[in-house]
C-alpha cells in the first residue's frame, strides 16, 4: 500500500486524492489508449487507491478490443467490451463480423460495443453506420450479451433501430449520455440504461444535464470516466497534461450526487450494484 500511495501522490496533487466512500465501477475506460502506455501500472494503483475497484475497458475496434481482453486476463477486476465504433463503421465486413463474434465468446467480454450512431462528425457515412450497427445488434442478439452504445446527434434514428430489435436484444446502456430531455425519456421508454461522465461537470456544455440527473432511475444509472477524455471541470486543482483517468471517477460521482440531492455513498453503492447486475459480473469478495 505504501508503494501505491506514493505513486498516487506523484501524479495527482493532494487536493485531487479523493477516495470513494464505496467501491466504484468505471463502465467506460479507454485504457488501451496510447496515453496510458507509459504509466499503466501507476494508473491502476491510483484507481485502487481511489476505491475504483472494477473497470470495463472499452473496445472500439478489433485491435483495441483484443488489447482490452488481454488486459482483462492479466488484471483482476478488469473486463472488456468488443465492438466497432460508428466512426469506423466503413471498415465493417464479413471478416470483422467474425472477429467480433469470436471476441464475444470470450468470458472477459461483458458487452457488445462500443457501437451505435454518430451523426455529429460522420467520419463514416450514416448509411455505413446504420449497416454496421444493425450487424452488431444481430451479434448482441446472438451472444445474449448487453450492448454498450454510442450516440451523438442521432437519438431519433438510434431509438428507431433499437425499437425494431427490442424483443431480440437484452440490456443496453447509452454511454456518456449528453443529449436532451426528450432523448433521455425516449431511451428510458426503451428500458435502456444511462452512463454519465464528467460532461456533467462542464458548466460550458453540460449544464442541462444537471436538471436531468434526477429523472434517471438509480436502477438504470451507471458512472464512467470515458478516460482519457472528458476530464471533469469540477476538480479543485489543475492536473498536468489534463489526461483523465479512473482515479478521478469519485469527482464525477460527487457532482452527480450533488445534483440528485443524495449522498455520495448512496450514489456509489447504487451505480455499482446496477453495473454489476448489468454486466453480470462476479460477486466481489
Amino acid at each position: 500500500m505504501a508503494d501505491h500511495d506514493q505513486r498516487f501522490d506523484d501524479v495527482l496533487p493532494e487536493a485531487l486524492r479523493f477516495r470513494s466512500p464505496a467501491p466504484l465501477v468505471d463502465i467506460g475506460a479507454n485504457l488501451t489508449h496510447a496515453s496510458f502506455a507509459g504509466d499503466f501500472d501507476a494508473v491502476l494503483a491510483r484507481a485502487r487507491a481511489a476505491n475504483v475497484t472494477t473497470l470495463i475497458l472499452t473496445g472500439t475496434d478489433r485491435q483495441h478490443a483484443e488489447q482490452a481482453v488481454a488486459l482483462a486476463r492479466r488484471h483482476p477486476g478488469f473486463y472488456a467490451t468488443a465492438g466497432v465504433h460508428p466512426h469506423d463503421a466503413s471498415h465493417w465486413n464479413g471478416a470483422l463480423a467474425q472477429a467480433m463474434r469470436d471476441l464475444h465468446r470470450q468470458p472477459e467480454v461483458v458487452a457488445v460495443g462500443e457501437c451505435g450512431l454518430d451523426f455529429n462528425r460522420n467520419f463514416s457515412t450514416p448509411a455505413d453506420q446504420e449497416y454496421a450497427f444493425e450487424a452488431q445488434l444481430a451479434l448482441a442478439a446472438q451472444s445474449g450479451k448487453p450492448l454498450f452504445l454510442h450516440e451523438r446527434d442521432a437519438g431519433q434514428r438510434l431509438r428507431e433501430m433499437l425499437h425494431a430489435w427490442r424483443d431480440d436484444i437484452g440490456d443496453a446502456v447509452v454511454h456518456c449520455f449528453t443529449a436532451d430531455r426528450d432523448t433521455l425519456f425516449g431511451y428510458l421508454d426503451l428500458d435502456l440504461h444511462i452512463g454519465l461522465t464528467g460532461w456533467l461537470c462542464d458548466e460550458r456544455r453540460g449544464h442541462h444535464l444537471r436538471d436531468l440527473v434526477k429523472e434517471i432511475p438509480l436502477a438504470r444509472l451507471m458512472v464512467e470516466t470515458d478516460c482519457p477524455y472528458l476530464l471533469p471541470r469540477n476538480l479543485p486543482a489543475k492536473l498536468k497534461g489534463r489526461r483523465h483517468e479512473p482515479a478521478l471517477l469519485p469527482w464525477v460521482v460527487k457532482e452527480i450526487a450533488h445534483w440528485r440531492g443524495i449522498t455520495e455513498v448512496e450514489l456509489a453503492q447504487a451505480t455499482t450494484d446496477t453495473a454489476r447486475r448489468f454486466f453480470r459480473l462476479e460477486p466481489t469478495t
